[in-house]
């Protein structure tokens, strides 16, 4: 018999109670526990960043962390960000600059350049391409993605 681990976890805004093993990824409870799909698992090595997602307001890979770790933490994931309605300055950058093809990296980058801009709303190119160094994006080559994090960068500031 499986034995079984009481957790409470703070998901964009919502506190989710549930009985999971010790085992179990936080990026599988967000997705197989909590239905939320856009945190995505790539490599579940924490390599490609394509499952970060923000534990207590730092970017984290979330295929590295089990449930019972995030226990009485605050989570955001990528669903967290904006609405197709009103979307997250990043977001409408990203659609701008055309930072994206397949998509199946961008959360993971969202997630990763939220906190970064918020702490660093002036960045120069390198200083993004050093907080991006850890997703990998198969299809864009990043300048797309550099661009987007600039432009985001604008629409943050003038808010």
């Amino acid at each position: 018999m499986t034995k079984l681990f009481p957790v409470s976890i703070n998901v964009n805004g919502q506190v989710y109670e549930r009985q999971v093993e010790a085992r179990l990824l936080l990026s599988d409870f967000l997705r197989h526990e909590l239905g939320l799909m856009g945190t995505h698992v790539g490599c579940e090595h924490g390599i490609c960043g394509a499952c970060t997602v923000l534990f207590d307001g730092e970017a984290v890979r979330s295929c590295l962390i089990f449930s019972v770790q995030a226990s009485g933490h605050e989570i955001r994931t990528v669903e967290s960000l904006g609405t197709p309605e009103n979307l997250h300055p990043l977001q409408e950058a990203f659609s701008e600059k055309h930072a994206l093809q397949c998509g199946f990296c961008t959360p993971g980058f969202l997630m990763t350049l939220v906190p970064f801009l918020e702490q660093n709303p002036h960045p120069t190119d390198d200083e993004v391409r050093e907080a991006i160094d850890g997703n990998i994006c198969r299809c864009t080559g990043y300048e797309k993605i550099i661009e987007a994090a600039q432009e985001a960068s604008k629409k943050m500031s003038s808010r």
